[in-house]
């Protein structure tokens, strides 16, 4: 770490939030449409970063690109009446956005969730006073991996990309941080963590609980926290 962290950026699927169960919740209405049994909660939250797509490609029968359509269609349809009724934050993560409050460190999210499934999760989870900044996958017209979303949220935040630190589940999220000229935290406690290797993120600040950015952010007040 070669800056000081004056700002905080985190994805939100499998890093603020554990969502799987709303997610796959919804993959198993459309596999219903079809006749097919529902699928494990454990068995297909490793894609539940990938969004409704590659849920779907991951729990569902190969297909046409047009059936794929409708199913995405059907997904998001019912998961925007459900998202936030088994979905809650990490343990740990109220401790660590009090902590990022009292420290007066703003915080935000980007994420590659569209904006009308992203606002009411972050209303349903009580996160939208505290927040700062929200960048969703159609914010702009590019997404993660893509920086230009991190480099936005630095932009609304008023610091720049050194002094940010980009926390994330999935490699995508190392991808954007690093391109942005973010520092780039990997959480390995989330979704995406076995994608987490080799040299994307190499020089990433290994993230296995929530306390452990308590002590990244600002190490000689971690024992505050504790």
């Amino acid at each position: 770490m070669t800056k000081r962290i004056e700002a905080v950026l985190f994805d939100l699927d499998g890093t603020l939030l554990d969502s799987a169960p709303d997610l796959v919740g919804s993959l198993n209405w459309v596999r219903s449409t079809e006749n097919l049994p529902p699928l494990p909660v454990s068995e297909m939250s490793p894609h539940a970063s990938k969004g409704a797509v590659g849920l779907l490609k991951a729990g569902m029968p190969r297909t046409s690109s047009d059936q794929l359509e409708r199913w995405r269609l059907t997904f998001l349809e019912h998961y925007a009446v459900n998202s936030f009724h088994q979905s809650r934050l990490y343990d740990g993560i109220p401790e660590l956005l009090d902590f990022l409050g009292r420290e007066n460190i703003p915080w935000g999210i980007v994420t590659n969730k569209i904006e009308s499934l992203t606002h009411p999760i972050i209303e349903a989870a009580e996160l939208k006073a505290a927040i700062s900044c929200i960048v969703c996958g159609d914010t702009l017209s590019e997404s993660k991996p893509h920086p230009a979303p991190v480099i936005l949220a630095c932009g609304m935040l008023d610091v720049s990309p050194e002094e940010t630190l980009f926390v994330g589940d999935d490699i995508r999220d190392i991808q954007a941080g690093k391109a942005a000229g973010t520092q780039t935290a990997a959480v390995y406690y989330g979704y995406g963590s076995n994608e987490l290797t080799g040299n994307d993120v190499d020089g990433s600040l290994p993230v296995h609980h929530p306390s452990d950015l308590v002590r990244l952010v600002r190490p000689d007040k971690a024992a505050r926290s504790e």
